[in-house]
């Protein structure tokens, strides 16, 4: 079941093959998706705007601007691990490094 938000700043929105209207409470309405083929994601700050896209089974691609927020968020979620976090601040600071 995913949540779906589609009012304002803070829009959620799933593209999925087959997806059902489970109930809707507020702004919030809940899917069941199943094949999921894309997400988009903005943060109601305006910070943050994220798209993923499914590449290859359940693999996909996250394009987008994250705060560093969003970015603790979705590691605490377990979209993100730990050990990918810790890859790509080590692969900005040597881009850094690179460009002085």
């Amino acid at each position: 079941m995913f949540p779906e938000r589609d009012t304002g700043p803070g829009d959620i929105y799933i593209e999925a093959v087959d997806k059902l209207m489970v109930k809707k409470l507020k702004e919030i309405t809940f899917v069941n998706a199943k094949e999921i083929l894309g997400m988009i994601y903005s943060w109601k700050t305006g910070n943050t705007i994220l798209k993923w896209r499914q590449l290859k089974n359940k693999n996909g691609k996250v394009i987008g601007e994250a705060s560093p927020n969003a970015l603790a968020n979705v590691m605490e979620s377990g979209v993100l691990t730990k050990q990918w976090f810790e890859y790509y601040l080590m692969s900005q600071k040597q881009d850094e490094e690179l460009v002085k």
